[in-house]
């Protein structure tokens, strides 16, 4: 015994071992959760970069002999792609996050990744494997196929190409079911929230307010356009092309500039994101707002936020939101009077010839010519979003089974004739003058919505700018476009996929999108132009 009267070890008394204690493990915290799901991320996302530079090199360079090969490197770079996306080991890294996202500020990088990679995971483990590398594949054939087909007006020849394509579409669907209507999966894919039903209000809305300009306007005498026909040199189209869009704010010490047969943006990594262009030796334009209108794209993609780069966070929000940059900076601002108030005497030291005795004027009514016309991209800025409506119909028709796949020629020139007034009087010109339903993800549907979305959309973005900062048109008329980038870049660009295109346009604008300020503008630009008053 001790003083106190205990026992002690070592007097007679036995020692009394405790249980050992169980190891404890490490567990692993969500910053290295966290740390892990950016390393799955990046993996997926290189996979779609080298995909997508496979696509913009078939797109540009590639001999035709590589299709084949082409279509079977792009689908597995797919498959794999998506296989990583659907890992179970993926899903469970978001679900022990979720907790951890939900103690953070909804805006914050970190809730923001976990919130959409969830949504992507969620809408990838709906699709098999097989079915992305299929669908892949007929993409990157179909696009082969249809660079010949369309030159030599063949039809016939893609017919097979877009028969599996509307039933790829139709099996994607079936995948998201139950629906309301059979688009709506591939209407969600390009613009998240919206739907057949959606669609339908909008255009029913924007064509009732259309179509009276429509008809005003393509009455009157059409302007001459004689001034854009000639001869201009292939290199000096593209100089010029290239010098204005480095003034927008295009880096090409992050990009490049190269030709297509359709143009087209695309983004590799923060550090790499190339436009293409096309060119036409005997018409000025095509070159130069086919370059504008990729650079729009490009300007949104090298002004997400660095801390976004190769996470699900670092790109656009929405296909129709980023059209709305494309259609910003190729028609509100390219084929603005005070954008042409310091080019053209550029564009006539550039061409002399083509351009000393033509008056700005007479330039600006000639690119802002309207007229009903076959090509949608030639379309101008009345009549383009009636060349969407049609392409939207055509699309529901053909994925209701209302319209079969072989009648397309002839619903195509029949709804030009009802809606323009004009027909095509080949397929070149016709329903094979788009590349949507011949390659890319080779589907049909969900696609066209989204251009007239970005044209709506073009107009309110520029509105709000404008709004904050007046002077813009003026500095645009000295060629200075830094304070309308700046805006753009604050409001838009840096926050990637952060927020939904209606949170986007809310905290950007202050309003829902609203077809409001986009005929506001058409009515005041083309009213002046064509001395009419398109007052609603």
């Amino acid at each position: 015994m001790n003083k106190t009267g205990k026992a002690t070890a070592g007097a007679g008394v036995a020692k009394v071992r405790a249980p050992a204690a169980r190891p404890i493990r490490n567990r692993p915290s969500a910053e290295t959760k966290l740390a892990e799901l950016k390393r799955r991320l990046l993996e997926i996302s290189d996979l779609a970069a080298a995909r997508s530079v496979l696509r913009w090199d078939q797109a540009t360079y590639m001999p035709s002999g590589g299709a084949h090969a082409r279509a079977r490197q792009s689908a597995t770079l797919s498959r794999l792609a998506h296989e990583k996306s659907v890992d179970a080991a993926l899903g469970k890294l978001l679900d022990d996050l979720a907790s951890y996202a939900a103690g953070l500020p909804y805006d914050s990088d970190e809730a923001s990744l976990i919130r959409v990679a969830r949504r992507d995971f969620e809408k990838a483990i709906k699709l098999p494997s097989a079915y992305v590398a299929r669908a892949s594949e007929l993409g990157s054939a179909a696009y082969d196929a249809w660079t010949r087909a369309r030159p030599a007006n063949d039809f016939a020849a893609m017919l097979p190409f877009l028969e599996r394509a509307v039933d790829l579409s139709r099996e994607y669907a079936g995948f998201f079911a139950p629906y309301q209507h059979v688009a709506d999966p591939l209407i969600d894919a390009a613009e998240e929230g919206m739907t057949t039903a959606s669609v339908r209000s909008l255009f029913a809305e924007l064509r009732s307010a259309l179509i009276p300009l429509v008809r005003a306007i393509a009455d009157q005498p059409i302007p001459g356009d004689d001034c854009l026909h000639g001869s201009f040199s292939e290199p000096m189209q593209l100089d010029f092309s290239l010098s204005v869009v480095k003034r927008f704010g295009y880096d090409t010490d992050r990009g490049r500039l190269d030709k297509t047969h359709h143009p087209f943006c695309a983004k590799f990594s923060a550090g790499d994101v190339r436009i293409t262009t096309r060119i036409d030796e005997k018409h000025f334009g095509d070159a130069l707002f086919s370059t504008m209108h990729e650079a729009g794209h490009a300007l949104y993609e090298q002004g997400v936020a660095a801390a976004l780069e190769g996470m699900p966070l670092g790109s656009g929000t929405s296909a129709g939101v980023h059209e709305s940059q494309s259609r910003l900076w190729e028609n509100v601002v390219g084929r603005s009077r005070a954008f042409w108030e310091h080019f053209f005497p550029v564009l006539r030291n550039t061409f002399p010839d083509q351009f000393r005795r033509i008056g700005l004027e007479t330039f600006y009514r000639a690119i802002n010519k309207v007229q009903r016309s076959l090509i949608r991209t030639d379309a101008d800025e009345i009549t383009y979003n009636v060349h969407i409506m049609m392409r939207f119909d055509l699309e529901v028709e053909l994925l209701e089974g209302h319209l079969r796949v072989k009648d397309i020629p002839e619903a195509w020139r029949a709804r030009m004739q009802a809606d323009l007034g004009v027909a095509p009087s080949d397929d070149r010109d016709g329903c094979l003058q788009d590349v949507h339903w011949y390659g890319g993800t080779g589907t049909v549907g969900g696609a066209f919505q989204s251009y007239t979305i970005g044209n709506i959309l073009s107009a309110q973005f520029y509105a709000a700018a404008i709004k904050t900062h007046p002077d813009i048109p003026r500095e645009i008329a000295k060629g200075e476009f830094g304070t309308l980038h700046g805006w753009l870049r604050e409001h838009l660009y840096q926050h990637g996929r952060k927020f939904q295109p209606t949170e986007v346009v809310m905290q950007a604008t202050g309003g829902p999108m609203s077809t409001t300020p986009y005929l506001s503008y058409l009515r005041a630009k083309y009213g002046e132009l064509y001395r009419l008053d398109l007052a609603p």
